[in-house]
C-alpha cells in the first residue's frame, strides 16, 4: 500500500521499520520540527523519526501545524498530490483535522500504547503505571475526530512486571505497536478487519505528565510511592541535593516509624517506610551532579543510616 507516516519519538521508530520490512511504498513522513537542544539552545536535533527517515531517504515533512495557518494549507496539498491509500499515526504529536482524516482510501489508524477505551490520551504507558495497572497492551485505531475515540481494529495486550518501570514497558510498548501494525494492514488489505466501536463508559483519560508529579510523597502507601517511581521517576531531597529514584521494590513487613523514615541499610540498598507503615527500598538512585547507578555503588560513596528521615 501507498502510506504516509505520522510519528516523532522513539517510540514510533518500530512502526515505520515495519512498513519499510513489510514492503508497503512509504510516499512521506511527517514529523515534529526539529527542537533546541544544549545549554543554550543553539543546536537543533531532529526527532528520531526523522532520523529514521533520513536513514531509509524517505520525503520528510515537518509542518508546525497541520489545522491552520500557511502549513496547514501546504500539508493538505502535499497530502492530496500524493494520495497514500492509508496514513499511520503512531504518537506524532498533533491533532488531525477533518480533510485529512478523510482523504486516504483507508483513512487514518492510531496504533496507540493503551487497551482502548482505557487510557486515551497523551500519555498511557506513564499512567498504566501510576495507576498500578496489571495489565496493558497496544491497540490499533481508525482514527476520528474525537480524541483517541476511533472504532479497535487489532488489540494485543500485554501484563505488566510488579517492578517494571516506564522505559522498559515503554520499550516493549513499541515494538508491539510494529506487531499491531503488521496486522492491521494485512487484515485492510485482505478484508478481513471487523472494528469494533469503543465503549465510552469504559474509558479513562490519560493526561501530559507534569514535573510536580515525580515529588515522592511518604505520607502515600508503599505501592503508591513505588508506583510514582515506576510511572514517571520519582525524586526527593538529601542533603540539599535533588535524589532520582529510578528503580525500587515493596519491602515485606511493617513498620512502626514516622513515614519518611529509613528503616533499613546495607551495602547494596536501603528502604524508607512510607505511610501505611510499609517499605520502599530504592535500588537504582541518581544523586544530583552524579550519574545513573544501582543502589549499591551510591552507598559506597554516601553513607547512609537507619533512622535519618525524607520526610521533608
Amino acid at each position: 500500500m501507498r502510506v504516509v507516516f505520522m510519528g516523532t519519538p522513539e517510540f514510533s521508530v518500530p512502526c515505520l521499520e515495519t512498513l519499510v520490512k513489510d514492503g508497503h511504498e512509504v510516499c512521506g513522513v511527517f514529523t515534529q520540527p526539529d527542537k533546541a537542544r544544549g545549554r543554550r539552545g543553539n543546536k537543533l536535533v531532529p526527532s528520531p523519526v526523522k532520523a529514521k527517515a533520513v536513514e531509509y531517504g524517505f520525503e520528510v515533512y515537518q509542518p508546525v501545524s497541520l489545522r491552520k495557518g500557511d502549513d496547514a494549507v501546504k500539508v493538505l496539498e502535499v497530502l492530496k498530490k500524493i494520495s497514500p491509500d492509508v496514513i499511520v499515526v503512531t504518537a506524532y504529536g498533533q491533532i488531525l483535522p477533518k480533510e485529512i482524516l478523510e482523504l486516504p482510501r483507508y483513512g487514518c489508524i492510531n496504533i496507540h500504547a493503551s487497551l482502548l477505551p482505557k487510557y486515551r490520551g497523551a500519555a498511557p504507558i506513564n499512567w498504566v503505571l501510576l495507576n498500578g495497572e496489571t495489565e496493558t497492551g497496544v491497540t490499533s485505531m481508525q482514527m476520528s475526530e474525537g480524541l483517541d475515540t476511533g472504532d479497535m481494529l487489532v488489540k494485543r495486550n500485554t501484563p505488566i512486571g510488579e517492578n517494571e518501570i516506564y522505559e522498559e514497558l515503554y520499550s516493549r510498548l513499541s515494538k508491539m505497536g510494529g506487531e499491531v501494525l503488521t496486522e492491521t494492514l494485512k487484515a485492510i488489505q485482505d478484508g478481513s478487519l471487523t472494528p469494533e466501536k469503543q465503549d465510552d463508559s469504559l474509558s479513562c483519560y490519560s493526561p501530559m505528565i507534569t514535573k510536580d508529579m515525580s515529588r515522592l510523597d511518604f505520607s502515600e502507601t508503599a505501592q503508591q510511592v513505588h508506583n510514582t517511581i515506576r510511572g514517571v521517576t520519582g525524586y526527593t531531597t538529601l542533603d540539599g541535593k535533588r535524589l532520582k529514584i529510578y528503580r525500587s521494590e515493596i519491602s515485606s513487613g511493617v513498620f512502626e516509624a514516622q513515614h519518611g523514615t529509613v528503616v533499613y541499610v546495607d551495602s547494596e540498598k536501603f528502604s524508607v517506610v512510607c505511610g501505611d507503615g510499609k517499605a520502599v527500598t530504592f535500588t537504582e538512585v541518581q544523586l544530583e551532579g552524579s550519574r545513573r547507578m544501582n543502589t549499591g555503588d551510591f552507598l559506597r560513596g554516601k553513607k547512609l543510616e537507619k533512622g535519618m528521615s525524607f520526610s521533608d
